[in-house]
């Protein structure tokens, strides 16, 4: 049902919620009651005076009839919808719901997007928990610190008498031990509490890195507009450490490279017609699909193919580069899926690699997952070329007809089962264990 023709339905619920008799809006309006019926219930289209009138006594402005709910409202109700696929919602009447009860729409939309963000912090504290070498160690401590203090409530638990000097310095152990372990607790607290982008504060000189990319939405203007790659990495990473600064300027030579060759506002044109397809772009600019996938993943925010997700890994499977999606997060600390196809596209260089994934466990949309791998320098007599490999991640969107892949993030997080290349058991399941 339209919108616009939701009107009646508006007028309806605002009465309501005034507590106002139908046939006392229909006198205040000066037209029968049977004739505000056919209103609300969208039989009757109306407008001029009347609207103006019915608008005043409800105390409305009159787009909030015409209108009803805003498009990012009716948007975020769509994209809930489609993440719960199962549950039948019916789309063709997300308007109509919106407009007759715009607080139960809000409601649902908000609690949507506050499931994603708790899905995300869990999946961040989970990749903390699995490969942080600093939480590692600050759990050691803790678990340290509680069994001297059991051994030693264990002492003075038991029968007999004990010399007052030695019970003086259990006593002491013990709260010296405690003394500590509450301080631990409160350091352990604080970090796991601290925001993905502080995250980089006390982690590698590539998650520095990444934290300033995210910081910038990875669209670095002034480097689009032609300055200096050196001067920029100067200029926004002066807080980095020194190896991070190191790996910026890298980073923004090649960012710099691949904006000369594929200028934004001409990448811009193209994508209204390429869309996300990376081959496509290139074959436009006569380049190669890795500078490509770089180009997308580097557009400003409201580029009008929309974002991309993107995972660049060396030989060894080490990310260089990752921008993950809300839908496709990518792990901070490695140990990734072994299924996704950046790591399939290493074994078989210059072949691009399409498949259709999800995440498993998780009520998420399908992405589409382009990869592929080439030499990344130039190649030397003699030498074994060394490959990098680039993912680039997209909404799958409602006419892909591929069955989207159960991939994980990690293995100790991921439920799928039966699964050929799990590392180790997930930590979501006893029966998913199996094999080992």
């Amino acid at each position: 049902m339209a919108r616009d023709t939701l009107t009646g339905s508006r007028i309806r619920e605002r009465r309501i919620i005034l507590g106002m008799k139908q046939a006392e809006l229909a006198r205040r309006v000066d037209i029968s009651a049977s004739y505000l019926n056919l209103i609300e219930h969208n039989r009757r289209r109306i407008g001029g005076k009347l609207l103006l009138d019915l608008a005043e006594i409800l105390g409305v402005e009159p787009s909030v009839l015409t209108e009803g709910a805003e498009a990012t409202l009716i948007g975020a109700l769509r994209e809930a919808a489609l993440r719960e696929a199962d549950a039948g919602a019916e789309l063709d009447r997300l308007d109509e719901f919106a407009g007759r009860f715009p607080g139960w729409a809000r409601l649902l939309a908000e609690s949507r997007a506050r499931i994603d963000t708790l899905e995300r912090s869990v999946e961040a504290l989970t990749d903390r928990l699995a490969h942080d070498p600093h939480l590692a160690d600050a759990l050691h401590e803790m678990l340290s610190t509680v069994t001297s203090i059991r051994s030693t409530a264990s002492i003075l638990a038991e029968p007999g008498e004990i010399d007052p000097d030695w019970q003086r310095r259990f006593h002491r152990n013990i709260y010296e031990d405690s003394a500590r372990l509450a301080e631990s607790s409160r350091s352990l607290a604080s970090y796991l509490e601290a925001e993905g982008k502080a995250a980089a504060e006390s982690g590698t000189p590539q998650e520095e890195v990444d934290a300033l990319f995210e910081a910038a939405q990875y669209h670095i203007a002034p480097l689009d507009a032609g300055e200096g790659a050196d001067a920029v990495a100067e200029d926004l990473g002066h807080e980095l450490s020194p190896i991070a600064r190191a790996l910026l300027r890298r980073a923004f030579r090649r960012y710099s490279e691949d904006a000369a060759l594929m200028p934004l506002d001409k990448v811009l044109e193209a994508v209204v017609v390429t869309g996300t397809d990376p081959l496509a772009l290139a074959r436009r600019f006569g380049t190669d699909p890795a500078r490509a996938m770089r180009r997308l993943a580097t557009l400003p925010a409201d580029a009008p193919c929309g974002s991309v997700g993107l995972a660049i890994c060396d030989a060894s499977g080490v990310f260089t580069f990752r921008k993950p999606l809300p839908d496709f997060p990518i792990p901070r600390f490695g140990a990734d899926c072994p299924l996704w196809p950046l790591f399939a596209a290493l074994s078989r260089p210059m072949s691009v690699l399409s498949r259709v994934l999800q995440s498993a466990g998780r009520q998420s949309g399908a992405v589409t997952a382009m990869a592929f791998a080439q030499p990344s320098g130039p190649p030397q007599v003699n030498r074994e070329p060394v490959f990098e490999a680039h993912m680039m991640i997209a909404p799958a969107g409602p006419r892909s007809s591929e069955t989207p892949e159960d991939v994980g993030i990690t293995c100790r997080i991921c439920p799928r089962a039966a699964c050929p290349a799990r590392r180790e058991p997930s930590l979501l399941g006893d029966g998913l264990a199996q094999g080992f």
